[in-house]
Formats: C-alpha cells, structure tokens, sequence
C-alpha cells in the first residue's frame, strides 16, 4: 500500500493519460503481489483503439520500448501505444515465471500461472479500462524471450507481434514455433534479435525454420548484431519498431517514384491498398496522412489519371471536411475531363472554405477567373 501511494505522489498534476507509473498487482493466479508499470500515451483518446506492448523483464526493457513508442509515435508515424512491463528480478521472479521442463520444454506448474497471470489478469484488466486494439505485442529477452513463444500455441495466439531477444530456448522451441505459425490464420510479425557471440546450433536453427515459412500472413525478421548481451536490446529494438510499423509511415520520395509512378495500377489505388492494410493488420482505421493526400494527388496529375483525382476529390470530402481540399481536387477533375461549368461551381464552394498545405483561396480565385475568362462566363 504504501508502494502505490507513493507512486501516485510522483504523478499529482500530470494528465491522467500522459504518464509512466508502477502499481503493485495483486494477483490470483499466482498468489502474490507483483509490480507493473504503465505507460499510457499523451495521445490518448477513448475512441480509438490503441496497440498494446507488453514487455517481460520490465526492469531491463520498460524504459527502452517506451522511449522508442513515444519515438516512433512522433516521428515515424506509428500509432499511439500503451505500453505495459511486467518487474521479474525481484526474488529471482523471472526463473520461477518463465520456467520449464527440461524434458519436454513444456512450462511448469509456476509458468503456467505465469501464463494465467498475463492472458487472464493483465491484459483482460487493461482491455476494460482502455481501448485496446486487437494487435497486440509481447517483448522478451534471453529466458522471458523464449517464453513468449508459449502464447503462439493457444488456439487464438494472444499476441500479433513478437520481439524475441536473444532467446534461451526450451527443447524442441526451434522447430515447434515454426511449425505452429504455418498452422495459424492469423497475422503474425516476429523478429528474432541475436548477438553474435550467442548464434548458436540451437538459434541458427530456429531461424533457418522461421526463414523457410511462406505465408502472406507471416513476416519474419531475423537481425544479427556484433556487441554483447547486455546492449543487444538497444541494438535491435529500434529496428524491429521500424519494420513492424513500417506501413504506417508517410509515403516517401523513393517510394512515389519506385512504386507508385511505375505501377500499372491507378494512383488512388496505391493509397486504397496502403489504409485496407493497416486497417486488416492492425484492427483499426487511420486517419489519411495529409503527406499521403499530396503524394497522389501529385502521382494523379503525373499520370493523367482524372478518375484518381476524382477519388482523391471524395476521400478528401471526409478526412477534411472543413477545408477546400475536396472541392479543389474535384474541380480540377471536372477541368480535366472537359466539364468547365461544374469546375466553375466547384472552384467557387473550395474559395468558400479554409485553406490548406498548399492550397490557398487566391489559387481557387485564379481558377475561377481563368475559367470565366476562357468560356465568358
């Protein structure tokens, strides 16, 4: 009691959703206290869905996924995250937690509460306080790395997404993974992080199975780093946030010319596909970057593809429905397609709204009057 008041001093008149804090958990399963700290994004909004992080080994890991959440939030285009981390080095917690048989490699009666405590306590407590999102990720390093495998084998894997760190693997761990994700239909990101000196016959293996699986719904990656294995996680958890949320990132100059100017496909269609994929992986729409917006707009003129820009026109309508976006991409449209009257009408309603990026009223104003002058109107 006297933990959980001292943590809630710490935090007196920060926001209640923009906060890091440790509570001690008081669980069921396995009859004890344990300490869980919280990270819950300045972002938040109760009507959006939010990825969950949980992270084993908090004491080692908390601080670095957090720190690279907030990051990759801000800058990288990742949505916002909440970010939970489980203390194990208390009395040793972390070998009782993530311990098995020797054997068979299956949990103990001590791992299995362990199991319990996360699938049945943890998570299912923060479901009903916060909007979480379907896709979840569990981090771990060294013996709580191998243990986060155990949650592939339920019958609906708990996690999406999972971050192994230098992983003590458990008999036969190399070869059953890969062997369970070929059977799930679900969508499973998974990233083996190795240092060198610890590439052993046992890892070398499992990433030779994992590299073998061909599934659209599996995505594998497999970094290996020359340092030691207490800065291995520095090295790879950065990479691995890049990769796992690389979909969510704007659209880049390379990426316009490489894949969007070359492709056969309309340029509307480029953005259709990017959205449909974020909202099949992650469970959760996002809202249309205004980078993306640009970037076909731009590909739709290159390519002479009215009908794109009538599409842009119209997603426009409902991602900016207070600015002369719309209106302007859909009275270039109607010039475009030899229709000047409608552009006429339509230039005027995008003079009536608020500008944006680079669209201003004088340009819907030069329009306006070029059209008139052009056809006397």
């Amino acid at each position: 009691m006297k933990k959980i008041t001292l943590t809630f001093a710490l935090f007196i008149g920060l926001n209640a959703f923009a906060q890091v804090k440790t509570e001690v958990f008081e669980s069921f399963k396995l009859q004890e206290k344990r300490d869980v700290s919280y990270y819950i994004p300045e972002e938040y909004n109760p009507e959006d869905q939010h990825t969950l992080i949980v992270v084993l080994d908090a004491e080692y890991l908390f601080d670095n996924v957090v720190a690279k959440a907030k990051f990759f939030s801000r800058f990288h285009g990742m949505p916002p995250a909440i970010v939970v981390g489980i203390h194990q080095q208390a009395n040793q917690a972390r070998l009782k937690d993530c311990s098995f048989n020797e054997e068979n490699g299956l949990p103990t009666e001590e791992g299995k509460s362990f199991f319990e405590f996360l699938g049945m306590e943890v998570i299912p407590n923060l479901e009903s306080t916060y909007n979480i999102s379907p896709f979840k990720m569990i981090v771990g390093y060294d013996i709580t790395a191998n243990f986060e495998n155990f949650y592939l084998f339920k019958e609906n894997p708990l996690f999406s997404s999972y971050i192994s760190i230098s992983p003590t693997l458990a008999p036969e761990m190399q070869t059953r993974v890969a062997n369970r994700i070929g059977a799930v239909d679900k969508q499973i990101f998974y990233h083996l992080i190795v240092e060198e000196n610890k590439n052993t016959a046992q890892l070398a293996e499992f990433n030779t199975s994992l590299a073998a699986i061909e599934k659209e719904t599996f995505k594998y990656y497999f970094d290996i780093y020359n340092t030691n294995h207490t800065s291995i996680a520095t090295f790879g958890l950065g990479k691995a946030f890049d990769d796992i949320f690389e979909i969510f990132k704007p659209i880049s100059p390379k990426e316009y010319k490489t894949k969007i100017l070359t492709s056969d496909e309309p340029a509307y269609a480029y953005l259709e596909k990017k959205y449909n994929n974020i909202k099949e992986t992650f469970g959760f729409s996002k809202r249309v970057d205004l980078n993306d917006v640009m970037a076909i707009y731009a590909a739709s003129k290159k390519k002479e593809e009215p009908e794109s820009l009538k599409e842009l026109a119209n997603l426009c309508k409902k991602e900016f429905p207070d600015t002369m976006l719309g209106f302007y991409f859909e009275g270039e449209y109607y010039e475009e397609i030899g229709e000047p009257k409608k552009a006429l009408r339509t230039f005027e309603k995008a003079f009536g709204m608020s500008e944006i990026d680079f669209l201003t009223k004088d340009m819907a104003l030069e329009k306006i009057d070029a059209l008139k002058a052009d056809f006397g109107y």
